[in-house]
C-alpha cells in the first residue's frame, strides 16, 4: 500500500507534471480554525528539484492558504492519478509566499505562462514525500482546462485587480493576514 520516499526523483516529477490537477492543504495553529484544501489547476505546477515545488497562486476568492504558510509554513499537495494506473502523491513541507515586492518575483515568474491575476508563487521545501495506491480514485478523462478564471482576470484593469486582491485577500476567514496592501 503506501510507502514513503526519499524524494522527488525523476520519474515521479515526470508522472506529477502529466496530473491535470493537484490538491492544496494547510491549516491555522489554532484549534478551532480551518483546514483549508483547493484545488488548482492550468499549467501552474512545476517540480524544482528533489526536495523543493512551487506553484502559481492566481487571485482567487479567499487566501487561506497565503495566511496559514505566513503563520506556520504548514502544507501537503496531493496529486491522484484520474487515468492510467492507480497512485496517489502526497508532497509535504514547509511553504513560503513570494510575492511582487520580493527580490525573487522575476526569478518565480519566469517559470510559468504569463497570466493575468498573478497574486503570488507558493514555494514549497518537501520533506516528506509519500505514494499510496489510490485504488479507489475514479477513471476520469481529462477534456480540457476552464478559462473561466483565466477570462475573468483578463476583464478586470490592473488597478481593478489590486482592489479586488485588497477587499478578497488581506485576510483569512480566521481573520489571519495575508496579503498586505504592497502586496496587492
Amino acid at each position: 500500500m503506501g510507502k514513503k520516499l526519499e524524494s522527488i526523483s525523476p520519474e515521479l516529477a515526470a508522472w506529477i507534471s502529466e496530473q491535470h490537477l493537484f490538491f492544496v492543504a494547510t491549516a491555522p495553529l489554532a484549534n478551532d480554525g480551518l483546514v483549508n484544501l483547493s484545488p488548482k489547476g492550468l499549467d501552474s505546477f512545476r517540480v524544482i528539484g528533489e526536495q523543493q515545488v512551487a506553484y502559481l497562486d492566481l487571485t482567487g476568492s479567499g487566501a487561506e492558504t497565503i495566511a496559514h504558510l505566513r503563520e506556520n509554513g504548514r502544507i501537503v499537495l496531493m496529486f491522484c492519478a484520474f487515468s492510467g494506473p492507480p497512485k496517489i502523491v502526497r508532497l509535504h513541507g514547509q511553504g513560503k509566499v513570494i510575492t511582487k515586492g520580493d527580490e525573487q518575483w522575476g526569478q518565480w515568474l519566469a517559470l510559468y505562462p504569463a497570466h493575468r491575476g498573478i497574486r503570488s508563487v507558493i514555494v514549497v521545501d518537501v520533506s516528506r514525500v509519500s505514494e499510496s495506491c489510490g485504488y479507489s480514485v475514479p477513471r476520469m478523462e481529462f477534456v480540457e482546462d476552464r478559462e473561466t478564471l483565466v477570462r475573468w482576470a483578463e476583464k478586470k484593469s490592473d488597478e481593478e485587480l489590486v482592489q479586488y486582491r485588497r477587499t478578497k485577500n488581506q485576510k483569512s476567514v480566521e481573520g489571519l493576514p495575508a496579503l498586505r496592501s504592497d502586496e496587492a
